[in-house]
């Protein structure tokens, strides 16, 4: 199974900005990004298609986040911009086994996670 390792988490005060990589050991096909602040389920926060053509995102990121792929490098990326208190969770980058071009929102449906990358939004 390919292995998904995020990076680019930290501390930032509210309005900043970070960008989450996720580093595929291999070929994936659709992804996405979701988080879990404490005390709360994980929810979805944006998908991206195959070819990077199709992204979806969460109404509470929209305008704010945006999520990339580079496939020759295996990765995807979520730049976040004007980062709130709210914001602050263990980010996760997942991905699909379907293969086709299409973007997936169904947390349950992905069947592969990287390890988490925590953000926290200082007020």
């Amino acid at each position: 199974q390919v292995q998904l390792v995020e990076s680019g988490g930290g501390l930032v005060q509210a309005g900043g900005s970070l960008r989450l990589s996720c580093a595929a050991s291999g070929r994936t096909f659709s992804m996405g990004w979701f988080r879990q602040a404490p005390g709360k389920e994980r929810e979805f926060v944006a998908a991206i298609s195959w070819s990077g053509g199709k992204t979806y995102y969460a109404d509470s990121v929209k305008g704010r986040f945006t999520i990339s792929r580079d496939n020759a490098k295996n990765t995807m990326y979520l730049r976040m911009n004007s980062l709130k208190p709210d914001d602050t969770a263990v980010y996760y980058c997942a991905a699909h086994p379907t293969p086709l071009d299409i973007v997936v929102i169904n947390t349950a449906s992905y069947n592969n996670w990287g390890q988490g990358a925590q953000v926290t939004v200082s007020s």
